[in-house]
């Protein structure tokens, strides 16, 4: 994979997986798309060095840019001029847990959701996933651990009408549904 050419058809063949893989992580196709472009243009600075398939390359730095934006964000305040009203549920409304899934994956830590989404949504084994995220397999099995508890715990993903106080349990098959 040394030739720009193999670049040039690695982005064509492969850029609306690796950019479904962004969106998982961040949740919004504008970001996403960024965060891909980022990704494949450290990959392009790379590429002479690359053996093999790079697609696990670049979810690597698709996840670590991830990170470092989250990092970067969390010392940013965002200010608006009003606050925003917040619709008020009444008691009739069924929550979704499917809909309840997605901001309860965006409120755990972004290598609790990058496992996740690479064993869930992307299907990789536990070593791929390590692989993937240059940690051990016994931390990818804990940090899977930690994010499915904190899902479980999570007193917003219920079922069943609103203020039924329900919590409904999240494990694997439900996550991998939810997705």
């Amino acid at each position: 994979m040394t030739d720009r050419a193999g670049f040039e058809e690695f982005v064509a063949g492969r850029s609306s997986r690796l950019l479904r893989v962004a969106y998982l992580l961040t949740r919004d196709w504008a970001l996403a798309e960024d965060l891909l472009q980022t990704a494949l243009v450290k990959a392009w600075f790379a590429w002479g060095r690359l053996n093999g398939d790079p697609e696990p390359y670049v979810r690597k730095i698709i996840v670590t840019t991830c990170t470092s934006w989250r990092r970067r964000r969390w010392v940013r305040e965002d200010s608006v001029g009003e606050i925003p009203d917040r619709p008020v549920r009444g008691g009739m409304d069924v929550v979704d847990d499917r809909a309840g899934l997605w901001p309860a994956l965006c409120r755990l830590p972004v290598r609790q959701r990058a496992v996740l989404v690479l064993r869930f949504f992307e299907d990789l084994t536990e070593a791929q996933t390590a692989r993937e995220l240059g940690i051990s397999v016994g931390t990818v099995k804990s940090q899977t651990s930690k994010a499915l508890a904190r899902l479980r715990a999570d007193t917003r993903l219920m079922s069943g009408p609103v203020g039924l106080g329900q919590a409904q349990p999240v494990g694997r098959a439900a996550v991998a549904e939810g997705m």
